[in-house]
């Protein structure tokens, strides 16, 4: 399933990627953001699951903000997963 997920406090605005069961494919950051982070972090995630996400990037701080485009996409995984499981 394709998801899209509209950050927050964060230069990317959204990011779209596809779940399926709790593995991650195919992500991409759109609309702003650090060209280079944006490129290596779907690199680094392609086939993990969300747990494996969430412990390796959930937390991750960018410039006091309280969050950071590695964090949101933690919790844009999570809240697809848990989305998934409703309408399963």
């Amino acid at each position: 399933m394709k998801y899209t997920f509209k950050t927050e406090n964060t230069c990317a605005q959204e990011i779209e990627f596809t779940i399926e069961g709790n593995v991650i494919t195919n992500v991409r950051f759109l609309r702003g953001g650090c060209p280079g982070n944006l490129q290596a972090l779907p690199r680094l995630v392609e086939g993990m699951t969300v747990e494996e996400i969430e412990k390796k990037l959930g937390g991750i701080d960018c410039a006091g903000k309280g969050t950071s485009c590695a964090d949101q996409l933690a919790r844009a995984v999570r809240k697809a997963y848990e989305e998934s499981k409703k309408s399963a």
